[in-house]
């Protein structure tokens, strides 16, 4: 069966072959070559365990195997749109915003931190269920900054790439967050996150 590449980041090949995909941590040759390999070994490691986690947590890639000493990790594929490409299409992009604020409480109520919330990172299945995808920049943390933070990513990634809908996007997506025990602390925080760079808060 062919393998295809459908991504290529900074980090990480994704391949596809059949129903399956497979994320590859490329080498560094900047790093020494035993240091570059203890790090991809390590960040294979955590994100795989993060993946098994979150998979009972939210919609998200179903781990099939991973291999430390090749830093590779094997899921299913899901197939659905990826919303970077679509949510501005999308009549109901309210609702669907407010399914990432749910999903976002949850995974932060488990003290998981996403790292890198983007609608690139995102996508609606063909059972209307809205996946986060990429947990290679994740951690788990119990700290109300950091999902501050993970909200500011969210917030800054919906006025970049969904201009013409991002307000109303954000507040949908804060509509969904109040399901989180830690709501109100985090928006607070997040206000003071805002405050420090360029970016102010309007909702």
């Amino acid at each position: 069966m062919a393998e295809t590449i459908i991504a290529r980041g900074a980090e990480a090949v994704i391949t596809k072959t059949g129903n399956t995909i497979t994320k590859t941590r490329i080498e560094k040759s900047y790093r020494y070559p035993q240091l570059d390999q203890k790090i991809r070994k390590l960040r294979t490691r955590s994100e795989a365990k993060i993946l098994e986690r979150i998979f009972n947590i939210i919609p998200s890639p179903k781990i099939i195997s991973s291999d430390e000493k090749n830093s590779t990790i094997e899921m299913k594929y899901i197939l659905g749109k990826k919303l970077s490409d679509n949510l501005d299409k999308m009549k109901d992009y309210q609702k669907i915003c407010k399914k990432i604020g749910e999903n976002l409480a949850k995974i932060h109520d488990s003290n998981i931190i996403h790292g890198d919330l983007t609608t690139s990172n995102m996508i609606l299945g063909k059972d209307n269920k809205v996946y986060f995808i990429d947990y290679g920049l994740s951690f788990n943390s119990p700290r109300i900054e950091d999902r501050a933070v993970d909200l500011h990513l969210i917030k800054q990634a919906l006025e970049a790439k969904h201009p013409s809908i991002s307000e109303i996007a954000f507040k949908s997506v804060i509509e969904g967050y109040q399901k989180s025990k830690n709501a109100k602390r985090t928006i607070e925080q997040l206000e003071k996150v805002e405050k420090r760079g360029r970016y102010k808060a309007q909702y």
